[in-house]
């Protein structure tokens, strides 16, 4: 399985106790997207590149086919691999991911962010956050964006764990971002040929919406959906053991 971390423009470390909870039942890959070292930092920055270089570590992995984990913005990359390179995926699991119908809930999702945030901070993540919409905001800004909004992902915020060391890249965010809004009218429209087994697990108090994940498993044929009771948007912390059971579901689909 080929571990695929959120961001877009995010350090994958986020992703290690995820992936030790899969490890217990498959070989779990991982790998840093584009624009961060130890990868390259340079790069177009578009969602068929991020595609392609999925099939470049797929086959540096040595591996012909593979199953996909994605997490957020992960969790929606495996929805464009999954109609772009089927012939190397053994199936995907979309973890709390961006949705691909209508907007993806990305509105709805950034306001629920803003909205758990304390009193004392949120005009300054409100700020913040609009200096990174329009690329202005220096990387010690755009971490202490990260900072003020950490604790909305989890059901509870006032109970989130410390927040994790985490770096960001400016173009890779501003790019993809740019590139996935603009194709998601054409990845609604080719959900219904994916043929590839899917599954997505969503958190049932994760600031992204629920319906980002379910209405995307609607439009594809055969996808489930699972709704994890009292979790976040990393479902694998408030619910550990989540993340394998799906797995291992999409696993009997293959």
């Amino acid at each position: 399985m080929l571990a695929i971390h959120g961001g877009p423009g995010m350090s994958f470390d986020y992703l290690d106790d995820a992936v030790g909870e899969l490890a217990n039942g498959y070989r779990v890959a991982t790998y840093q997207q584009r624009g961060l070292a130890p990868s390259t930092e340079l790069g177009e920055f578009t969602v068929a590149e991020a595609v392609a270089d999925i099939t470049d570590v797929l086959d540096g992995l040595g591996w012909d086919r593979a199953y996909l984990m994605g997490h957020s913005w992960g969790g929606h990359l495996v929805f464009h691999a999954a109609v772009s390179i089927p012939e190397r995926l053994a199936g995907v699991l979309a973890v709390d991911p961006l949705g691909a119908v209508g907007d993806g809930q990305a509105e709805a999702f950034g306001a629920e962010l803003l909205a758990r945030v304390p009193d004392a901070g949120r005009e300054r993540a409100r700020v913040l956050d609009e200096k990174d919409t329009a690329g202005e905001s220096t990387p010690e800004e755009a971490r202490e964006a990260l900072s003020l909004v950490w604790g909305s992902y989890f059901a509870d915020p006032a109970a989130a764990p410390p927040m994790p060391r985490v770096e960001l890249s400016q173009p890779a965010n501003q790019g993809l971002w740019a590139d996935l809004v603009a194709r998601l009218p054409e990845l609604e429209e080719a959900l219904p040929s994916i043929r590839v087994p899917v599954g997505v697990l969503v958190g049932e108090l994760s600031p992204m919406p629920p319906n980002a994940g379910l209405d995307t498993a609607e439009r594809i044929p055969g996808a489930w959906s699972h709704i994890e009771p009292g979790a976040g948007h990393f479902p694998w912390h408030e619910s550990p053991g989540c993340l394998l059971a799906a797995m291992d579901q999409l696993a009997q689909d293959a």
